[in-house]
């Protein structure tokens, strides 16, 4: 049931990609939502994940994920899908430390992000100030909080935590970058595939250290 399922989030998924690339948003503010959906109940059929704590901790995620895509897609809700996916975030560390952390591999995750956060972060957050005042401490603890559980997730060594935590940050940095910074050609295929295969990364590392 897990693999049905999993292969029904892609189908959807795609199927949300054309609606973005075609810009049918009717058909986005079904297919994105259901997108999650879907991959919630492939998270709950799987049997035996390593450990099953994690599980429940992915699907809290998930399950906040889900509002923040909600929240993102009505008018004036931007700090309310914030918090949605930055609580989610926290949720996925919480995961991540139940999968086990090495000391080493999490040094380098830390180290990239802090890189990324100089690269990338401070211009968000700068420019996202700039444009609202409220926004600007909102948005550094986001960065910062999803900026951890990218190091988490490479300290685990799972590559699919890594896979899944990294897509998930390129996502949201384009998120950002084209909210606050600047627009960009085809961001939203761009935040939408990274978005949704991230999440799937993170729920296949809960199958283990393959």
């Amino acid at each position: 049931m897990f693999a049905i399922l999993l292969g029904a989030t892609l189908v959807v998924a795609v199927a949300d990609w054309v609606a973005v690339a075609t810009d049918r948003r009717p058909l986005e503010f079904v297919l994105k939502p259901l997108t999650m959906v879907v991959l919630i109940a492939a998270a709950l059929a799987m049997s035996d994940p390593d450990p099953e704590i994690a599980r429940w901790l992915i699907v809290g995620g998930l399950v906040l994920s889900l509002a923040g895509d909600v929240f993102l897609m009505l008018e004036d809700h931007f700090i309310p899908g914030l918090a949605s996916f930055l609580i989610a975030h926290v949720l996925y560390v919480a995961a991540f430390i139940t999968m086990g952390v090495v000391g080493f591999p999490f040094v380098i995750g830390a180290a990239l992000v802090a890189v990324l956060i100089r690269v990338i972060g401070v211009k968000v957050v700068v420019a996202a100030t700039e444009k609202n005042r409220s926004y600007g401490l909102p948005v550094a603890a986001y960065i910062l909080v999803i900026s951890l559980m990218v190091a988490f997730a490479i300290g685990t060594t799972r590559w699919w935590a890594i896979a899944g935590a990294l897509l998930f940050y390129v996502s949201d940095a384009c998120i950002g970058w084209s909210r606050f910074v600047g627009e960009f050609p085809h961001q939203r295929i761009a935040i939408m595939t990274t978005y949704h295969l991230g999440q799937v990364g993170l729920v296949l590392s809960l199958l283990g250290a393959a």
